[in-house]
């Protein structure tokens, strides 16, 4: 049997490494669940919120997922801005 590659190393890759529930926690922590749901009006971030509920529609829609994806690297390039530390990996 061959032998899989290796995985790359993505060193410029922001969300290279990151869990979905690290960049959602990330951005809950900064902008709070009702920020949250007007920044990205899906139902699960505005009614009764929990990271369980919203990980698991995320996994099931590739659309959502690249929004929070987005916002999560909209956040970081604000951060790096204003001089503020980057949140935690």
């Amino acid at each position: 049997m061959p032998i899989p590659p290796a995985p790359q190393v993505q060193p410029r890759n922001p969300l290279h490494g990151l869990t979905l529930q690290t960049i959602l926690t990330a951005l809950v922590d900064r902008y709070g669940w009702a920020d949250l749901a007007q920044r990205i009006p899906i139902r699960c971030f505005s009614s009764d919120p929990s990271i369980a509920s919203s990980l698991k529609f995320l996994r099931k829609t590739p659309w959502a997922r690249e929004k929070v994806e987005s916002l999560y690297l909209f956040m970081l390039r604000d951060a790096r801005r204003a001089g503020t530390p980057r949140p935690p990996r």
